[in-house]
């Protein structure tokens, strides 16, 4: 049965970019046109907030839950607030495919219309057929007093319903489907990865078939930059979030890009920085001059996670339909020491590094996590339930096709930027890595710690102490500092996966080296 939307004062229905813009315009403070015509809203709330979404269920989800009694108590007093604003219903579909496709509605507060204008250019056109199996209703005016921060997210996988109160953030939008998406597609027997895509066409791969890469990574880690950068005439899929089938089947699921606006620079980041100065993008919390409307992406004194979203249309990409099966997987950890710019991860060790995910937060997660090392399972902090059934879900998955599988370092080695002698990865760095690894002209040996591959050289990479830490600290007199960190690293690892009862054991298995320790 499809969700009753609660009612309203009033509902516009779909209206096109046009008529939200002058909402915008017309009713909502902090909004400023920059010289290039589009506009910027700046948030109160400036990242997601993880303390604020509870999984609405009256037993153990393994993530946190409020009892469906008090979420309905939250859920009447939106209803309530809801009878008496002008809403905005903007429908569409995750993914593009008819047979893989998911109908979702935003219901939206009028007096915020920029989220749904940005979120009506991440869905796929509803078309006449459509039918809803999402709904996601955003209030932000109704402050959930005594909830964390003031905000309050329910996610009820029952009805298939996300009810957001309180933030004015639009990742909160964007994930209020993508969550409940990641539960869909566990049920139809893939897995929803926190991932970009891009695709190396055939003219540019040695046998001249086109490959597919994923990329997974924190938000903030590089994802989005990896994915759109140009590399061997690579064309960018997806942003953020695809479908994993068995066989190596990809479904995407947007049918536009969220991107950090912080750093963005033409010369590295030419393709997003396109889209961002579109006069059809639209910005949130990015730095702009209210007088003269001029932006300055190096500015954060605001917040470092400022956004802007813009339709694939508006770049070049690679029609996000029809994909060929995966053949490359990247996971991105932003480590600042002795995780190497690129390494090649056997079968047995893909799942085990996948439900490590290490990194090191950022903006995105909010100041609670900014610059620390996590551990997120698979880099997807948007997991339905207890995150050990995503990583045995991947390692069935891997069984069933081939599927090579690298880790990138997209941070620095030897140390934070304020270490004497440590070095950054840089983008160009990543990109001969990728050149490297479809043009297979990387040579390959056994890591003496790890057991994973590293790079003894990569054409075009001008530094071997990112692609062998070990080489840069020994340089430096360092090598006791490097064997500490490799024997609490091994520690922190075997504490960590040993939280998980559920895990296969196959991933929570010591990789063993040869005459070294275990990884």
């Amino acid at each position: 049965m499809t969700f009753q939307l609660p009612p309203a004062r009033s509902v516009a229905v779909n209206p096109s970019q046009e008529q939200l813009r002058s909402w915008v315009l017309e009713e909502m403070p902090h909004v400023t046109e920059t010289e290039f015509g589009n506009l910027n809203y700046r948030a109160t709330v400036k990242a997601r907030q993880a303390p604020s979404t509870f999984f609405v269920s009256d037993v153990d989800t393994g993530k946190p839950t409020m009892p469906v009694a008090e979420a309905a108590r939250w859920a009447a007093l939106q209803d309530a607030h809801v009878a008496e604003q002008d809403m905005v219903l903007v429908q569409g579909h995750i993914g593009p495919d008819p047979a893989f496709r998911t109908g979702v509605q935003l219901y939206m507060d009028r007096r915020n219309a920029n989220i749904p204008a940005m979120q009506q250019q991440l869905y796929f056109p509803p078309g006449d057929d459509f039918t809803p199996d999402f709904t996601v209703i955003y209030t932000p005016h109704l402050v959930p007093e005594g909830m964390p921060n003031e905000c309050l997210i329910l996610v009820d996988l029952d009805t298939w319903v996300t009810r957001v109160f309180g933030s004015d953030y639009f990742g909160e939008s964007k994930m209020g489907g993508l969550r409940m998406w990641n539960k869909l597609v566990h049920d139809r027997g893939g897995l929803a990865m926190h991932s970009g895509a891009k695709t190396f066409p055939a003219a540019s791969t040695p046998d001249g078939v086109e490959k597919l890469a994923l990329i997974i990574g924190l938000s903030g880690t590089g994802k989005t930059t990896t994915t759109f950068r140009n590399v061997m005439g690579s064309l960018p899929v997806q942003d953020d979030f695809i479908a994993l089938m068995p066989g190596g089947t990809v479904h995407a699921s947007e049918n536009g890009c969220f991107a950090k606006t912080f750093g963005l620079d033409p010369d590295d980041e030419p393709t997003i920085h396109g889209g961002a100065t579109s006069p059809r993008a639209w910005l949130e919390s990015t730095a702009v001059d209210p007088e003269t409307g001029r932006i300055d992406f190096f500015d954060d004194s605001w917040t470092a996670n400022g956004r802007c979203t813009f339709e694939l249309d508006m770049i070049r990409h690679r029609e996000p339909r029809d994909l060929p099966k995966a053949h490359y997987l990247f996971i991105l950890n932003r480590n600042n020491d002795i995780i190497p710019a690129v390494a090649k991860l056997p079968p047995e060790q893909a799942a085990r590094y996948f439900m490590l995910g290490e990194t090191r937060g950022t903006s995105a997660g909010g100041a609670a996590e900014a610059g620390k090392k996590l551990r997120v399972p698979g880099t997807n902090p948007f997991w339905f339930e207890e995150d050990s059934s995503q990583g045995n879900r991947l390692l069935e998955l891997l069984d069933t096709m081939e599927l090579e599988v690298y880790l990138f370092n997209t941070g620095r080695v030897g140390g934070d930027d304020d270490v004497a002698g440590s070095k950054k990865v840089r983008i160009a760095h990543s990109a001969a890595v990728q050149e490297g690894i479809v043009g297979g002209t990387i040579e390959w040996e056994t890591d003496p710690d790890f057991g994973y591959l590293v790079a003894a050289s990569i054409p075009g990479f001008d530094d071997p102490e990112l692609l062998q830490p070990r080489r840069l600290y020994e340089a430096q007199g360092r090598a006791d500092e490097y064997r500490a960190l490799v024997a609490t690293l091994k520690d922190q690892r075997e504490d960590y996966l040993a939280n998980f009862a559920d895990l296969d054991p196959r991933i929570t298995q010591r990789v063993t080296v040869p005459g070294a320790a275990a990884a």
